[in-house]
This record gives C-alpha cells, structure tokens and sequence, in this order.
C-alpha cells in the first residue's frame, strides 16, 4: 500500500508531498484542466520502473527527484524480492527513490541502495496497478487476459499439477527426440563413453593415489643418500650400529643416568634423572624406526612400476581432470550418461510408451485445467456484463472465450480470448480493437470490482483483518470520460465500493466521484512574475466543499457551495453505512 509520495521538479510541480488515505480508501486527484494532474500519475510511472522523459524535468532544474514509500507488512512475496535485491526492509516499509536528470541515465534506488530498472517493475509489479491510457491496452495482450482469468477462477492447484505433469512430459519428448533425430551421434558417443569408462576402471585409480606413489618415487630416488645418513645417525645413536671408536648417544645418556642415580633421592637430581630416562626412551624409539627403515628392500624394480602407474594416473588427468577426484566423478557421469543415450530399439520403444503416458496425464491435467477456465470465463464475463450497465455502459457486453486446441503449450491446451461489444448489434472485437480509452477504464473497473466481490466471497471476512501492506494499489486515470450525471454518481459508488478491500487512486473531473473519496487532493497552476507553477494541497471540510462547488459549476456560489456540502454528506453517509 502507497503510504506518501514526494514530487520534486517534475514537469510544472516544483515540491509536492501527498500523504494518502491509510489502509484501503479512495483518494480522489482533481483540478482543473491543464493544471498537471498527469504529472502525479508520471511520478507512480517513474517509481513503477517506466522509461524516464528528461524532458519533463522543470525549466529550472537540473533533474527531477520521485520518492514512495510502501507499506508491506504481510507482504511476503514483496520482502522477498527486496531481500533478494540486497534492500532489506526495514519496518515494513519500502522506499523507492527515482532520479531523472536533463541529460544522462536515471538512477533507481530501492530502500537506499542502488538497483537497475527493471527491478522497479518486478518490486512494484506486485504492489501497484495502473489503469491508464497505456496500461489499459495491455488488458488486450491474451497472456494478461489468461493472467487474468486464472486469478478470477482461483486455480492455481489445477495449475500446478498442469505444469508438473507437461514438465514431464516435455523433458521426455526432449530425450526421445535426441534418441530419434541423432542416433548416429549417439551411437559414437556411446562408443566413446563405454572406451573411457573402461580406460579408467582398468586403471582403477583411488582418490589422492598420484601424491601417494610421487612420494614413495622421492623415497626411491633419493634411497643412497637416504642410507648413508641413515646409517650415520644410528653410529651416533647406538653403539651396536656400528665400530666407531667413540661413544653414542646412547651410551652417554646411559653414562649420564647412572652418574646421578646416588643423588635421586634429592628432589632436583631425581627430577633430572626421569627427563634423562625419558630422552634415553626417545632415542630408542627413534633407533628402533631407522634400523626398521634399514631393512626395506629397495629395488630399481620398484622405481619402474611407480613410475608406470604415475604415468597411468598422469594420461587420465589430462583427458578427465585436472585431478584424480575429477577423473572419478567424471567416469559416475558418464556413466549417466551412457545409460540416457542407449539408442537400442528397446530403449527407444520403452521411452515411447513412457511418453504416452505422460501424454495422457498431462491431456488429463490441461482439461481439468480448461474446465476451472471455461467456468470462470461464464461467470466473469456475465457478472462484468451486469457491473457495466451500472458505469453508463448499458447494451455493452463483456465474452470471454475459452478455446480448446490440440497442442499442448507451458499453459494448458487452450486460448482465452476477451471480446467486447460496444453497443446492441455491434460484432464482437478484440478488447483493444473495440473500446476507447474511457469504456477501457471502467471496463477495468468492472473487472477489478467482480474480482474483489469474488475473493472477497472465497475469504470472507479475512481481508479486514490483513496486514496493511497486503492492500493493493489501484490507480484509475480518465475512467470518467464521457460520463455524466447519474451514471456518474454510480461510477463513484463502485470505485468506493472497490476502495473497501484496496487503495484507490483515481484522477477525476467529476463531482459526483471525488465526493465519494475519503481524501481529496487538488492539482492547482500558480501564477508568478517568473512564470507558473503547480501545487498539490490536501483539502478538507470547507476547502473540499469550495473545489466540489467549483467542479459542481465551475464558481462557488452560495447554491454551488450548498450543492457540493450535500453532495459529501450524503457520499460519506453511504460510506460508512
């Protein structure tokens, strides 16, 4: 939900700060013609991620400066995309800042963080619906008409199980296709797979074996120089290694321990005497390793087979690795592999019967699918027909045709269509081929008020009780075009209606609709010796009045003034009642 706009230098508004109705409610935009309503409807465009027009930044600007602040507490899906774009919410509130400077790329900001345009659009896709001169044709694109009507029938399981069921059945056709079209690449990539998968098992290498038998070649290499210091560090050691005329290690520490054993029993010799004994263990373990070491049988042989295995191991790395671990998951691919390009008869037979039944289960899951449409289309269409005759459109008519067709698509195994019919006897025409912009705007909020009746009656009370920031945003421009008295008042009364389970925004030159706001904001040019500017100023109570008075009959006189206060009472009193 909008919680307050700020417009700075844009187009004629040089500073503007509208604080809108809280929770849902109708906020009606009025002024005279000419004054700049438009510029609050550019300024939602600009924070909707719309394509930035420096020419609409004010004559003694240098760029124009658009901020929103959002409200999305219980908005799930609104905080996700925020956390995904790295602007976390804080509070529940979402700002979106737009810059546009004269010259130069605009800049998009989301919670203080710079983001890219599109990611306005995705944010604000799901918080704010525009119904004007440009956004109403895309009710005439058939995805958004689709879009539309599965919204409306509520069938988002029968969708589900649709996708899931054509998933599978396309990853299916995909293989058999390959198998078909491509055997004899198949056939040589099998030969290829079944080669290396037998190169690597008649090596059979173990993970980290490479480092292991480099090692035992380093050992090998260096054996000569390994023996001589070997045998020179057990002759220094253990006299029994060896002839040496002097003594070894061993023989002195034992000299030593035996030196002290008459003063053990003071304390500090006794403690001397232990680390002794305990230095004399430790050289004989360290002896016993040498003397083992001593009795490996070392052999040029031993050097060849290694140096063979390396060799081995080193050929599958280059074709499979750079590593061992690589070689290994490669071969468990492969293996995969092999198993989905078998392009033997059997196999090929096997996945056809497997496609066909795939075939039949997602056939199955499409008509499910089309029946929750084609009942949603009869409903929509008769109840959008009924709400029209109350917006001044009687005789105009809304079909919406659901037509079944043999191919399958990610969509289901249909094609909706919304036809409209002007007038009696005019043929149906393509949505955006048979109304005009302002039978387009109430067309659209006929068909927001059947759909908000529709959820209202599937939840009942529960949209009372909703978070703030789950009410969605509803934007109405020139929705009173060629309406008037009667018909007028009426189309008040539905945006109201519509206002009690979403936040309306509509720009109106009717008093008979901007009576039924609860908030008002006039759009006004003022005149200076520098020119001219425009403000946008909340009105309320005799203000309201004097503008509903001045839209009454374009003065305010005491009989207009009288008119429009009547006119406020008796919208709020139906209102609140």
């Amino acid at each position: 939900m909008l919680e307050e706009l700020e417009i700075r230098a844009l187009g004629p508004i040089q500073q503007a700060r509208i604080m809108l109705a809280p929770h849902a409610g109708m906020n009606a935009i009025t002024g005279e013609t000419g004054a700049g309503k438009s510029m609050l409807l550019n300024a939602i465009e600009l924070i909707s991620g719309a394509q930035s027009q420096p020419a609409r930044v004010g004559v003694d600007a240098d760029q124009s400066w658009v901020q929103a602040i959002f409200d999305v507490s219980g908005n799930d899906r609104v905080l996700q995309l925020a956390d995904e774009a790295g602007s976390e919410c804080e509070d529940d509130q979402l700002f979106i800042t737009r810059t546009v400077p004269k010259s130069g790329r605009s800049r998009s900001v989301l919670n203080g963080r710079s983001v890219p345009r599109g990611v306005l659009k995705n944010m604000t896709s799901q918080l704010v619906t525009i119904h004007g001169q440009s956004e109403q044709l895309k009710i005439a694109n058939a995805v958004k008409q689709r879009e539309f009507l599965d919204s409306f029938a509520a069938n988002s399981s029968a969708r589900s199980a649709y996708s899931q069921a054509y998933t599978q059945y396309s990853a299916l056709k995909e293989k058999l296709d390959k198998l078909r079209h491509a055997q004899s690449d198949a056939v040589a990539q099998i030969d290829y797979l079944r080669d290396a998968i037998s190169r690597i098992e008649t090596v059979d290498p173990h993970v980290g074996e490479d480092e292991e038998l480099k090692a035992q070649r380093d050992y090998i290499e260096s054996a000569t120089e390994i023996a001589l210091a070997r045998g020179g560090a057990l002759m220094a050691l253990d006299a029994s290694a060896g002839e040496a005329d002097e003594p070894s290690v061993s023989e002195l520490l034992a000299r030593a321990i035996h030196a002290l054993r008459s003063v053990e029993h003071i304390e500090k010799m006794g403690a001397l005497v232990s680390r002794l004994e305990a230095a004399s263990d430790e050289i004989q373990d360290i002896v016993y390793a040498l003397s083992q070491d001593a009795d490996d049988d070392i052999s040029p042989q031993d050097l060849d087979t290694i140096n063979e295995r390396i060799h081995d191991l080193d050929e599958l790395m280059k074709r499979w690795g750079p590593s061992l671990d690589d070689v290994l998951a490669w071969k468990e691919k492969a293996q995969f592999d092999l198993e989905d390009l078998d392009a033997s008869p059997e196999r090929i037979q096997e996945l056809e019967k497997e496609l066909e039944k795939s075939l039949e289960k997602a056939k199955d899951a499409a008509r499910t699918l089309t029946a929750t449409r084609v009942a949603a289309a009869e409903e929509l269409g008769s109840r959008v027909t009924e709400e029209l005759k109350s917006l001044a459109m009687e005789g105009s008519e809304l079909h919406i045709s659901v037509t079944s067709r043999d191919e399958l698509d990610s969509f289901g195994a249909d094609s909706v269509t919304f036809e409209f019919v002007p007038f009696p006897g005019s043929p149906r025409l393509p949505l955006g081929k048979s109304a005009s912009g302002g039978e387009l705007s109430r067309l659209m909020l006929a068909l927001e008020l059947v759909s908000f009746e529709k959820k209202h009656a599937r939840e009942g009370d529960a949209d009372e009780n909703a978070p703030r920031g789950s009410v969605p945003t509803l934007i109405f421009d020139e929705i009173d075009a060629g309406v008037g008295g009667k018909a007028a008042a009426e189309l008040g009364k539905r945006l109201a209606l519509l206002a009690r389970g979403a936040q309306i925004i509509v720009v109106t030159h009717l008093p008979q609709v901007a009576a039924w706001a609860n908030k008002q904001f006039v759009v006004a040019k003022e005149k200076t010796r520098d020119g001219a500017y425009t403000t946008v100023t909340h009105v309320d109570k005799e203000e309201r009045v004097a503008e509903i008075a001045r839209m009454l009959s374009g003065s305010q006189s005491d009989m207009s003034l009288q008119h429009a206060a009547e006119l406020i009472e008796e919208c709020t009193l139906r209102i609140e009642g």
